[in-house]
Formats: structure tokens, sequence, C-alpha cells
């Protein structure tokens, strides 16, 4: 076979090579035109999902910028960067006029928090409501309806109406003014907005735990040992209960553990269900003395980390602004405290920077606004350590 022969037959391979590639190159280009297609209507639909003029409302905002803006209006007073976020964030309750101050960012207000629900306060025990208003009222049904029996010819008499009572808890501004030399604010070592928090969380902590106790409810909230009391035998509703240790400023020395038990059962059982003692470290250091008939202790320690001590099967608190044992003092409280106490709490917290009035030191003014008072008078009981 020579060249002359193999000629038709090479051709006929360049031919069908040229067609494949000729193919393969229509196939790329019909292939990139999708592909450009595609793009170009991706990118049409983001445009149409993404407004650049119109800023997101809550979520939007980063949280570090909160923080970082709040940082630096506590270190120097720089509040440029909490005003632009008034203005872009359309949000109502980030922060207020800089006149009145500013709210804190939510990452310390909620350490704030925490520690005021883990001080040792009525609070703990206490049903807490957060509300926008000035006050805060309780409606309490504290009668029974009416009823009666009868038959089928009977005629059906009126019963009585029930009587709804109308509790107001006003709120109160708690305020703290910690302060600060401007040369540790401008250490950038320096944790500003951890020592803020826990310096105001101590101060309205304590506040509070003795406001909910004693307070007068002149300009603080209205504590429970400051409405009126009545023996059990004679009580009625607008007061508290109290149950007599039998001996003046002391327990009985016959039976001491009697007045215990009578303080419990004083208290109806719809509400000892979720009772709780409570009473100061001093008072449970004599209390937890205490033996029944049969030698057994009356009060059990917690089985676990956190469980509360125990007192005949019911949970104690441990609150430093009860009385302590003396005459004719109410040092034991025994009730259910979330049906017995209401705290209303406005739930922000304002900041206000203060470099003028305390030079060279810089004050922090800190407010938030509670309330707390009585809700059901039948839902708490006293031990008075007296005769009767």
């Amino acid at each position: 076979m020579n060249a002359t022969e193999d000629a038709p037959g090479a051709a006929a391979v360049t031919a069908a090579m040229t067609g494949f590639l000729n193919d393969f190159r229509s196939f790329q280009t019909d292939l990139k035109a999708r592909l450009q297609l595609q793009e170009e209507r991706l990118t049409m639909l983001d445009r149409k999902t993404i407004s650049p003029a119109r800023p997101h409302l809550a979520a939007a905002e980063p949280q570090g910028l909160h923080r970082k803006a709040f940082d630096a209006y506590l270190r120097s007073g720089d509040d440029d960067g909490l005003r632009g976020l008034v203005l872009e964030g359309k949000g109502m309750t980030t922060a207020v006029n800089g006149d009145g101050g500013y709210l804190v960012d939510p990452q310390t207000a909620e350490t704030i928090r925490s520690v005021l629900r883990g001080a040792a306060s009525i609070r703990a025990i206490a049903n807490v409501v957060a509300v926008e208003a000035i006050a805060y009222d309780v409606l309490v049904d504290r009668t029974d309806l009416g009823s009666g029996w009868t038959d089928e010819s009977s005629t059906i008499t009126e019963t009585a109406t029930p009587t709804i009572e109308r509790i107001s808890i006003p709120l109160h501004e708690l305020t703290a003014m910690p302060k600060a030399s401007q040369r540790l604010l401008d250490d950038s070592a320096f944790d500003i907005e951890a020592w803020l928090a826990g310096r105001i969380a101590d101060r309205f902590a304590r506040a509070e735990a003795e406001a909910f106790v004693t307070g007068n409810g002149t300009g603080k909230p209205k504590g429970f040992l400051d409405h009126p009391k009545a023996a059990e035998g004679s009580w009625s509703w607008g007061n508290l209960g109290y149950v007599a240790t039998g001996a003046a400023g002391d327990f009985n020395a016959t039976n001491p553990a009697d007045a215990i038990v009578d303080l419990v059962y004083a208290l109806e059982a719809g509400y000892r269900a979720n009772a709780t003692f409570v009473m100061n470290s001093k008072t449970a250091g004599a209390v937890r003395k205490m033996k029944d008939a049969d030698g057994r202790f009356l009060w059990s320690d917690g089985l676990a980390a956190g469980e509360p001590a125990r007192l005949m099967g019911y949970a104690v608190l441990i609150a430093e602004d009860m009385p302590d044992i003396g005459a004719s003092a109410y040092a034991i409280a025994f009730g259910d405290f979330r049906a017995g106490y209401t705290i209303a709490d406005r739930p922000d917290l304002r900041i206000l920077r203060d470099p003028f009035s305390a030079k060279p030191h810089v004050l922090f003014y800190a407010s938030k606004r509670v309330g707390g008072d009585v809700s059901d008078f039948a839902a708490i009981k006293l031990l008075k350590f007296a005769v009767s």
C-alpha cells in the first residue's frame, strides 16, 4: 500500500476531527451563554430582595456595635455612636435621649438581672411581672361564689356575689451612682462594663431585698412586714395573720418545735403546696437545732448542689433582712410568696454619665423602676416571738 492509496482515509479522519472540534466549540459557546444568563438572573433576584436604602429594624443592628458605642460613652462620654444607632436602627427601646441616659446594652443588662435573681431576697420566690406603665394593678377574688342545694321542684334563690379586691402596686425609682477616675476609664485593660454591672447589681440587690421585707411604701416598695398583723384566730383581709411562740422573745422552752408546726398548719392547704420559710441566718441557726418528739431534726439540708434547705419538708429562703429573734419580733414567715407577694419591674435600665459633679472622677447614674406589695393576705403567715 502506498501513500496515494492512504490519502482518502487520512482526509476522512481529518474531516471527522474537524467536525468534532467545531461541534465541541459550538457546545462550549452555548454552555457559556447559558451560564451567563443564569448569573444575570441571580443578580436580578438579589437586587429585588435587598433594599440598600432601608436598614433592618431590630435584628440588623449587630450587638457588637451597640456594645462598642456604649463602651465609648462610658469611657469618654462620646455618644455619637449611640445616637447613630438610634437614627438608623428605628428601634423604640434601643436608647433614649442623651439627657435622660442611655439604655444598657443587652449583654450587660442581662448580667445585672441574673445577679438580682441569684440574690437571697424575696425576688427569688415572689411573683415577678414586667410592666411598661407607672403602676401594676392586681385583682384578687378573695371570696367563694355562693352556691346551694336544690331539687327538681324547689325555687332557686340568689346566692352571694364574690368580692373582687384591687391592689395597686406603684413603681418607684431605684438608683445607684458608682464613680471611677478618668485615668482608670482610659485604661483599655479595665473592663468598664463588667465593673459597672457588678457595682450596680450589688447596690440594687441589697436595696430591693430590704424593701421587699421592711419597705414602708414611701418612695420604695412596700415590704410584707410593713402591713398590719393580726392573731390567726381574728385574722381578716388586709392583715397578715401570725402565730405566737408562747414565750417572750424566744421559742417555748417546753416544746420549741410546736410553734413551727402551728405556723405551717395556720396556712391553708391550697397555699402550703408551694410554701417557703423565710428567715435570716441567726434564726436559721436556732431552728436547725430543733428535734421532734422522736429525736429527729426538723431541718434537713439540700440533697443536691443548689437545692434549698428544708424545714418540715418545705424550702427555706435565707433573707438577711428578716428581723432577729427578739421580743414581739416577726422573725419567721411562711407562705406561698408566688401568690402572696408581687414585684412589678420595668425592664429598662438607664445609665447617665456625669463627668462634672465629682471631678476628677466620673459618676455613672443608673436607674430602674420597681415596685412590690402583698397581693394576697391569706398566702403569708408570720411567727411572732411573744406570749400571744
